[in-house]
């Protein structure tokens, strides 16, 4: 059973995931509105990651006995200078993802909470590769600046990291 403290938390951990695949969403339909298909394609992945993310504390909570409770989730910035500014957003997001992950991993410890410590590490470890992707990324935009054929070439790279769920609804016969 959770403690209330600790079921107060994963719900706001929930609602915190729901926000991050509306984020991502949102940067999808800045780049889907200026052609690049690749960047967006990359944005929509990683909102149907965070979905799944959102998921697993919604089953953890209903497998632990607790209640998931939805909040309102406030709308994304859908505007940017520049692909470089997005990706940087982006950044900065997956760092305050992994400060509230290590917040749950301490109330986990505090709390004595050692099912909730164990199902976190997955999170934890999921943090390090987000931050070093988006990392990676801003890094190459930062080297490509404004020259169109290394954003086009970025564009296409990134593109090969598809949607799974329009895959689905969208089967080829």
């Amino acid at each position: 059973m959770l403690s209330e403290r600790m079921l107060k938390a994963l719900n706001e951990q929930i609602n915190k995931e729901l926000f991050s695949a509306y984020f991502y969403m949102g940067i999808a339909a800045y780049f889907k509105e200026r052609s690049f298909d690749g960047f967006a394609s990359w944005m929509e992945a990683q909102a149907e990651e965070e979905l799944g993310h959102t998921m697993r504390f919604y089953d953890y909570v209903f497998d632990r006995g607790g209640k998931v409770e939805l909040e309102r989730i406030e709308k994304p910035k859908q505007e940017f200078e520049s692909p470089l500014k997005a990706f940087e957003a982006v950044y900065l997001h997956e760092v305050g993802v992994t400060q509230s992950i290590f917040k749950l991993v301490d109330l986990a410890r505090e709390e004595n909470d050692h099912a909730t410590y164990t199902f976190l590490q997955w999170f934890v470890q999921e943090q390090v590769e987000e931050e070093a992707s988006t990392k990676a990324i801003v890094d190459k935009l930062k080297i490509i600046g404004d020259h169109p054929q290394g954003l086009f070439m970025l564009d296409r790279e990134l593109g090969a990291r598809g949607s799974q769920l329009r895959a689905l609804m969208n089967p080829k016969a």
